[in-house]
């Protein structure tokens, strides 16, 4: 892979910066704990808004002000104004590991010209409805397609893939386990 010390910015990031960043957060691990909070209200029907209103970096508290309207198709007793929970996961995966391609790809002085990635799950309703306990509730793989182009190699992109598959938290999270912990409070 080419160096990225030559240019500092790369695919509209720049590298200084994120290497400062890096090295910050190896001298003092403190810098790189990181919180994400989002609350949902019910809006009726299949209908939500959950809230984005802060996150934490390093012991900071970041203000934060995004609403993410979801629903459901009519077929699912829906409106289907916004797009429903299945979309949402798989846009965060998609989201998650772009960010990965494009950092990785900078960082190793790669410029992009394209970068798509395309995911689909099938879920059988059987489940969610217990009409089978034979069903799984959800998925029993995702499957997703990485479209990417720039001035890299086969080999290099190839690198950069199998980075991306071991550093994108959202890949994490939906390959492996993760612990649920829940916590009912009734009014």
């Amino acid at each position: 892979m080419t160096t990225a010390t030559q240019q500092q910015i790369v695919n509209g990031l720049d590298t200084a910066a994120i290497r400062a960043t890096i090295e910050d957060v190896a001298a003092h691990p403190e810098k790189g704990q990181t919180k994400w909070a989002v609350t949902t209200e019910w809006k009726g029907g299949t209908r939500s808004d959950a809230r984005a209103t802060y996150c934490e970096i390093g012991g900071q508290r970041i203000a934060k002000d995004f609403t993410l309207r979801a629903d459901e198709p009519i077929e699912l007793c829906g409106t289907n104004q916004f797009a429903n929970p299945q979309e949402f996961l798989m846009a965060g995966l998609n989201a998650c590991m772009t960010v990965g391609y494009v950092m990785t790809c900078a960082m190793n002085g790669i410029e992009l010209e394209e970068l798509r990635i395309e995911t689909e799950g099938n879920i059988d309703l059987r489940g969610m409805f217990q009409l089978s306990d034979k069903v799984p509730v959800g998925y029993d793989s995702l499957r997703y397609t990485v479209h990417i182009k720039g001035k890299a190699t086969p080999e290099e992109f190839q690198k950069v893939h199998e980075t991306v598959m071991a550093t994108s938290p959202n890949y994490f999270n939906l390959a492996n386990a993760i612990a649920m912990k829940s916590r009912l409070v009734v009014k």
